[in-house]
């Protein structure tokens, strides 16, 4: 008796016609975008030579107008902030009547018609408008973040919201609780680790976001930097520049102190233990 002859499972990259298409016309068309913005090895090789002799004029970094950068950087930071829980606090409203699978279509399309506005143009532009409305300054900047931050943080809770099982929704709906119940019992439980995820990445994106501003008037370090480079006072834009890293590096390990307090339940013995416990690792590395 001969043994049953395997089934040959069916070809998962199976070829067609039209991605081979797609894939040449996108070649194509970067070939003709090259040509067309002047695209050249010889203006690479120039560029080369010039980011070479300007990099050997960043060093050494000059730290002694620090009293100016550390201003500069508490602005960024106080920018950051402020407008992270002013678009946060704005988004959850904004972010909850956008999703399709809670609200109807009258309350959905207002509330998706304002997340599209906020996120259609980067925040330089936005702080453009606002520096002429307001004036220069870290409010001008505050106000630009905060609309970034409703557009980003209302997409994400948006598609966070309209992901949800309704089975839990429904079973707290029979027991006759409240919308506000529903949304505390129901629908919360299933956004909340994301939702810390997406806030802890846009107080990160802010810290960015906040030092780049300041190059259009509305305030933070990128007005101390911009004014740096427009006197060729480059070893102070180097200092700049490493500050900038360093504070972008302190926003990450709070960040991941905040995910681990509010979704692992640790708490600040706990995360002194895991940066102990990892200094520990380190060393018994490097013996």
């Amino acid at each position: 008796m001969n043994a049953p002859t395997a089934a040959v499972p069916a070809d998962p990259f199976k070829g067609s016609l039209w991605p081979r298409v797609a894939a040449l016309a996108l070649i194509v068309y970067v070939i003709y975008a090259g040509a067309q913005l002047e695209v050249s090895w010889a203006r690479i090789e120039t560029g080369l030579e010039n980011a070479a002799k300007f990099f050997s004029r960043l060093f050494p970094p000059n730290f002694s107008r620090h009293d100016l950068l550390v201003k500069g950087l508490l602005e960024s930071l106080q920018i950051a902030v402020l407008a992270s829980t002013l678009g946060i606090v704005l988004a959850l409203p904004i972010g909850l009547c956008a999703a399709r699978n809670l609200m109807p279509a009258w309350v959905t399309w207002p509330a998706r018609l304002i997340i599209v506005a906020s996120r259609s143009f980067h925040p330089v532009i936005v702080a453009i408008l606002f520096v002429k409305a307001v004036g220069f300054g870290a409010l001008a900047g505050t106000l630009a973040l905060t609309v970034a931050s409703i557009g980003f943080i209302g997409k994400l809770f948006t598609e966070a919201i309209e992901e949800i099982s309704l089975k839990q929704v429904e079973a707290v709906r029979a027991t006759g609780a409240s919308f506000s119940s529903v949304l505390a019992f129901g629908v919360l439980p299933q956004v909340f680790s994301r939702f810390i995820g997406f806030s802890t990445y846009q107080l990160d994106s802010n810290l960015r976001n906040s030092t780049m501003v300041g190059i259009v008037g509305a305030g933070g370090i990128g007005g101390t930097l911009f004014a740096a480079f427009q006197r060729f006072d480059y070893d102070f834009v180097c200092a700049i520049l490493l500050s900038i890293i360093g504070l972008i590096m302190l926003g990450e390990v709070l960040a991941t102190g905040v995910r681990a307090i509010f979704i692992e339940n640790a708490t600040l013995a706990d995360l002194f233990r895991r940066g102990s416990a990892m200094r520990r690792v380190r060393h018994s590395e490097d013996d």
